[in-house]
């Protein structure tokens, strides 16, 4: 194994272009002669050199904290390339196996939906058993062993309208990656462009055709660095700019990067050391917010791609961020706690606590007077500036809610929908906190919902295959459409005529809806 000078030279050069140093890398690749080396054409990931520097740190830490007996060393503190380490012996340190299970958010998915998938398998079996059991009773009771049929109806399907099956004419299937498609987003200025994230270390861009008969075009790929094994290869976060212009992405290996919509790498953002759980842009577009399982949140500069401030309240991994306005933003942690803060502010304006679980997702209603935030511990709270303790708790789903969204500022009310590991979603009125409606249709976990931008419709997706459209008003189901795999996450299009969906089998679907 030998590296040399010439290798790191132009990984130090590939660096300084990626990070928008042009007059600085020109004059290095002239000083080190790297137009002359024989590497001067390699074809090397972005991020190369952060990515070997990351692998070091491992190995150093490893090194410092692993016993001769192979046993693993309790250490918190952080492992830098620069300065002496100093163990923190208060703190136990959790094993690497544990961090990886406790922190992606696919692998609890995964967990939850395998829990809930048990659970059906053994009810079916119990009714199974019930209804043999039962036909047997029958049988001695008649003394008829061939020729028995029951013929019914269903109760839970009288009734009940007739849903609207979307067909496959319209619906197109996006492939191309390779791995499940777990983040989708549309860009807001374009309603025909569509980003998506995948296990397989790729974003991509699509050009969605006006009609299902149109040609599909090739899509952009944005080839992020592969993480550390094949199991870590998550574009785990994405979102546009309020613009359009610039698409920003979060990784498993801890970097985010912002790229243009012709694909080109702009900044790549380093300074978490866990993978990262949630991103947004701030509405003005100079601000990007990302949330890791290294407990901090970071605010970016967009211009730069530097780091502006780092925030360290949280104590567990942090899942979700959101933005009130262009300089106060929220955060939510699987400590249980909900912090608000401000740029150029260290200090916490308000620290929301009250949930006994992890808190999966936290979302500011669209007058921002109101944060929500859902949670293992199965309850959903709704928050105020003006007060610490919640204005409501709403405790009717009977499982971890994992996702929720607020109709848009067009809606005639302030509705809120939850997603709910107890198969059902409900609509909330936040202005009383009464439930409108419970959407019960799916048969597993629901892990995803979303309003139409007109707020008259919402979308939901199941691992049970199935995306749902409901009719707000009354909480009719209108249109369903099934998958070739589970839903990981949908999202409609800004002007509501396209509906994404990603799939468990490395695929997407944008269905064309009428409504």
């Amino acid at each position: 194994m030998s590296v040399t000078s010439e290798e790191i030279n132009y990984l130090i050069f590939r660096y300084l272009q990626e990070s928008g140093f042009v007059h600085t890398g020109f004059a290095f690749q002239n000083e080190s002669h790297i137009h002359k080396s024989e590497y001067r054409n390699a074809n090397v990931q972005p991020g190369a050199l952060v990515s070997v520097i990351q692998k070091g740190l491992l190995y150093m830490d490893l090194e410092l904290h692993v016993n001769e007996d192979g046993t693993e060393r309790e250490c918190t503190g952080p492992v830098a390339l620069i300065g002496p380490h100093r163990c923190d012996k208060q703190a136990k340190k959790p094993k690497r196996d544990e961090l990886v299970s406790r922190g992606n958010k696919r692998d609890r998915k995964d967990t939850k939906r395998a829990q809930k998938q048990q659970q059906e398998r053994e009810k079916r079996a119990k009714m199974d058993a019930d209804d043999e059991e039962k036909d047997e009773e029958n049988m001695m009771d008649t003394d008829q062993v061939e020729d028995v049929s029951v013929v019914g109806t269903p109760a839970e399907m009288t009734d009940i309208p007739e849903v609207k099956i979307i067909p496959a004419s319209d619906a197109i299937t996006l492939k191309g990656h390779t791995a499940d498609v777990f983040v989708c987003s549309w860009n807001p200025a374009s309603p025909s462009l569509l980003a998506s994230g995948s296990g397989d270390a790729t974003a991509r861009i699509w050009q969605i055709p006006a009609n299902t008969d149109e040609p599909l075009k090739e899509p952009i790929v944005l080839k992020h660095l592969p993480a550390l094994t094949d199991n870590n290869r998550d574009v785990t976060t994405m979102d546009w700019n309020a613009s359009g212009t610039l698409l920003a992405t979060g990784f498993y290996d801890g970097q985010a990067r912002i790229w243009t919509q012709r694909g080109q790498l702009r900044y790549l953002m380093s300074q978490h050391r866990g993978p990262i759980f949630a991103l947004k842009w701030n509405k003005k577009g100079n601000y990007i917010l990302t949330g890791s399982l290294d407990h901090t949140t970071i605010v970016w500069d967009a211009t730069t791609g530097d780091a502006k401030q780092q925030h360290e309240f949280h104590t567990g991994a942090v899942l979700d961020v959101d933005w009130l306005d262009n300089t106060t933003f929220a955060t939510s942690s699987s400590d249980g706690k909900v912090y608000v803060c401000k740029v150029d502010s260290m200090d916490p304006l308000k620290v929301f606590e009250g949930h006994k679980d992890e808190v999966n997702a936290i979302r500011w209603d669209p007058l921002g007077e109101l944060l929500a935030s859902c949670s293992d511990d199965r309850t959903v709270k709704i928050w105020s500036m003006a007060q610490d303790e919640c204005v409501f708790d709403l405790t009717a789903h009977t499982q971890a809610v994992y996702d929720m969204t607020w109709a848009p500022r067009e809606a005639s009310s302030r509705i809120l929908a939850t997603a709910s590991f107890d198969t059902s979603v409900r609509l909330w009125d936040a202005n009383t906190g009464d439930c409108l409606r419970v959407l019960s249709r799916h048969v597993e976990a629901v892990y995803t919902v979303a309003f139409n931008p007109a707020g008259t419709h919402l979308a939901t997706g199941s691992p049970d295959y199935t995306i749902n459209i409901w009719r707000v008003q009354d909480g009719a189901l209108v249109k369903t459409y099934r998958g070739e795999g589970g839903i990981f996450e949908v999202d409609w299009n800004s002007t509501g005529d396209k509906l994404a969906a990603c799939v468990a089998n490395g695929t997407l679907v944008v269905a064309h809806i009428k409504l």
